[in-house]
């Protein structure tokens, strides 16, 4: 029973780690673009959104997610019509939070491409990916 379990955590932590690199290259990739990161990580009772920054005016959430080969299609692929959903939620639960509702916002993706051997092939930025 051990033995299955420590096999069964192990792909777990692998893509534990293979989500805080692309989160962190991602926080680099915005950074560069002009982006302030103000927050990573910030959970609520309807979800997390990995990141959350500033450009201009604007807050801005960010869905990060990371792939390691195509095998299982883009990484941007993999926001599906229900993690938009979350996403807007946990975003609005955030503005009210900090009573900030009436600031201008939004929702960018960021893809994280990494080759089979993990290493960083491309980083895709799609801004105002998810509308409320």
């Amino acid at each position: 029973m051990g033995t299955h379990s420590r096999q069964a955590a192990a792909p777990q932590a692998a893509r534990q780690g293979l989500g805080r690199t692309g989160e962190r290259l991602a926080a680099e990739e915005l950074t560069r673009q002009g982006y302030h990161v103000l927050e990573r990580n910030f959970r609520c009772t309807y979800g997390e959104i990995d990141l959350i920054a500033e450009e201009g005016d604007e807050l801005v959430f960010v869905e990060v997610k990371t792939r390691r080969g195509a095998a299982y299609g883009l990484p941007e692929e993999a926001v599906t019509i229900r993690k938009q959903q979350k996403l807007v939620q946990v975003a609005t639960y955030y503005l009210d939070l900090h009573q900030c509702a009436e600031r201008a916002w939004r929702i960018d993706v960021v893809a994280v491409q990494m080759s089979t051997q993990g290493k960083l092939e491309e980083i895709r930025v799609h801004r105002y990916a998810v509308t409320a």
